[in-house]
């Protein structure tokens, strides 16, 4: 079975730089997926999360970058950058480029990948999500769940919203 992961990655308590964790979290309580589909709230976890993309076929990620853009503008790329560097203090010093750049050295990294960015407008320590990227939600989930129709997934709108029980890893 084809195994798709939707990983969020941000730290929520730096506002806008939340968002692909807040967008996960989002996708999982108010849809279902078929099997093989997780949702992953990544946060971050750095190189731990090479577990993950190495069990992806596809792999979709939402996060908060900086692509100089207006705040709040989205961008949808399908070639998510991927390399390692040799300059590291430790083991959550890696960026989730490096993440992917040691599963493609490894020969693991997932046939398909995908970034849904967004650009963030406030990321200082204690912000809520500022306007422009809170506004920008419902259609961010509208392109995630169009990339993952055109991927062959079919996500169903969950009658009643499913509640978050773990603040980490919230997977299907």
């Amino acid at each position: 079975m084809e195994k798709t992961i939707i990983l969020g990655l941000g730290n929520l308590l730096y506002g806008d730089e939340g968002f692909g964790v807040r967008l996960a979290q989002h996708l999982y309580a108010h849809w279902d997926f078929p099997p093989g589909v997780s949702v992953v709230d990544g946060g971050t976890q750095g190189q731990t999360l090479l577990t993950f993309v190495e069990e992806a076929d596809s792999l979709l990620v939402l996060d908060a970058v900086d692509f100089g853009l207006e705040p709040g503008e989205l961008t949808l790329r399908e070639e998510v950058p991927a390399y390692v560097t040799a300059q590291k203090v430790g083991p959550h010093q890696n960026s989730f480029s490096e993440v992917l750049g040691l599963a493609a050295l490894r020969g693991t990294q997932p046939r398909r990948c995908a970034l849904l960015g967004v650009q963030p407008a406030a990321m200082t320590l204690g912000a809520h999500c500022s306007p422009e990227v809170e506004g920008i939600l419902p259609e961010a989930v509208k392109q995630a769940l169009g990339l993952l129709r055109h991927w062959g997934i079919e996500a169903v709108r969950r009658p009643e919203p499913r509640h978050l029980s773990a603040p980490v890893l919230a997977e299907l």
